[in-house]
Order: structure tokens, then sequence, then C-alpha cells
């Protein structure tokens, strides 16, 4: 669905798209996995996250362990020992921190139509970006290169989404306006924030949608 401030009167010059969610497979399948091969208590494990996201828990990183990893104001290590505690508080089992994110990531699998997707628009001479919030550096940095003109991880510049000022870096470094720009998002509350900055939002809930969309604005052939 795409969701922009005002029907695009300008032609389109850059995509920016998120990570996890949009050029992995689905995230609620790649936890649900991680749970499943992993005996994690999924219930317990939703009832952190919504603790630790809902809007009682919009502080800063003292209380908010979440923001701080996405901001890189907390190490992975630490995260995790605070994540694995908590698990075991809920569930009366001991679960182990160590690697207990790296397992969680080796389940998100690369969605190789959507990574083709943004090859081909940046070979069409559409400018390419990455914007995501990071739980950690677990990238696959080595299927990258030729595929971005610029990588904006939220743990190695201090921001995270929604906030307005990793937008804004972005497109700074794109060297583009909001009004030119693109952005692909599986999450809703961050597609509200690009498009309260003037960007187009697509929100990604599968290839074949996302394509026809991103064709539909960029007026060009992307198959």
């Amino acid at each position: 669905m795409i969701d922009a401030p005002s029907p695009p009167t300008a032609s389109y010059a850059g995509l920016i798209v998120d990570w996890g969610g949009v050029l992995t497979s689905d995230i609620n399948t790649s936890v649900r996995r991680w749970a499943d091969r992993h005996s994690v208590d999924l219930g317990a494990y939703a009832d952190i996250m919504r603790g630790w996201l809902g809007p009682e828990a919009e502080l800063e990183a003292m209380v908010n362990p979440i923001h701080a990893l996405e901001r890189g104001e907390i190490e992975v290590p630490d995260f995790e020992e605070l994540l694995a505690r908590e698990l075991s508080i809920r569930t009366g089992f001991m679960v182990s921190a160590t690697g207990l994110l790296t397992r969680m990531f080796d389940e998100f699998e690369h969605a190789h139509d959507m990574n083709a997707l943004v090859r081909r628009a940046r070979e069409a001479g559409i400018r390419t970006a990455l914007l995501s919030n990071s739980w950690g550096d677990f990238y696959p940095r080595d299927l990258w290169e030729g595929m971005f003109d610029t990588v904006v991880i939220s743990g190695e510049v201090g921001l995270r989404k929604p906030d307005p000022t990793i937008f804004h870096l972005t497109l700074d470094r794109l060297e583009l306006p909001a009004s030119a720009c693109v952005f692909v998002d599986d999450l809703a509350h961050n597609i509200t924030a690009a498009a309260d900055l003037g960007l187009v939002g697509v929100r990604h809930v599968g290839y074949d949608t996302t394509l026809a969309e991103l064709q539909a604005l960029f007026g060009v052939d992307l198959t």
C-alpha cells in the first residue's frame, strides 16, 4: 500500500529500503522458526517485546533496551543478557544468553527476489540506500557490493527509525530531497514517519505488490 502526503507530482530518483522483513524473510515467520527450533517461549518473548516497545516504554536507554541496542548504546552481549534473564524469569526455564541473537538471525532468510529488485532499480539509474534499525551486525554485507549508493545502519550512526533525523541523514547521503525518494519498509509506523517528511512510503507485504508499486512510481520496468 502506497502512503504519500500528497499525490506524486515529481519524478522519483531515489529508493530507500529496510533490511529485516524486506530484504529478508518475514520477521514474524523468522522469529517463530527461531522460537520453535531453540525452545524459546514465543508468548513470553512477545510479552517482553510489547513491554519494551509499548507506549509506556517510550523512554530512554536505561529503560528501553531495544532503543538502546538499535542506537548502538548497548552492546549485543548486554542485550542478550537482559533478554535471556527476562525469558528465564517469565518461563521458569534457564535461557542461555550467549549467542541468543545469533541464533535468531540465523533464521532470517535472504529474500533473493527483493534483493534482485533493488539491484535492477540501481541499474536503471535509481539511487539506492539501505536504512535499517540494527540489532547488532548480522548483515550479509558481502552480498551488497554494487547494490547501494549508501548504507545507513542505526547502531553505527546513533539514530533509529522513526526518528526524522535518520531519514534526513539518509537523504543527505543520497543527495536527494525527500520529495524525490520512495521508502520501502514492513512496519507501518516507519512508513508514516517517512510520509510525514515528504517521502512516498510503500508498505512491504510481498514481492509482487512492492514490485508493482515501485514500477508505477518510478515509471520503469523493474522485472
